[in-house]
């Protein structure tokens, strides 16, 4: 356990940052899903507006360090690429 109260104040932020994290990867990880469900369906709207939510999360956290920037642009491009296979 940290002594020092910078130690400590770190500690503290360090467990905020987690669950923020966790909670912002978790949504992502939803909505990619939704992603994969709607093409699966081969509903296209549906797929659609999951992909560009899907986008936007992904690419926050690629921004933020929550993933690396490289695997959020080819987790878009994959994604991006099953919901034009709706055709």
């Amino acid at each position: 356990m940290a002594n020092h109260a910078s130690a400590l104040k770190r500690a503290r932020q360090d467990q905020k940052k987690r669950l923020q994290n966790r909670t912002q990867k978790s949504t992502m990880r939803t909505v990619i899903k939704q992603v994969l469900a709607a093409v699966e369906a081969g509903d296209k709207e549906t797929a659609s507006a999951a992909l560009r939510q899907a986008t936007s999360l992904l690419d926050r956290a690629g921004r933020k360090n929550q993933i690396h920037a490289s695997q959020a642009s080819r987790r878009v491009s994959r994604l991006n690429a099953r919901v034009k296979s709706i055709a």
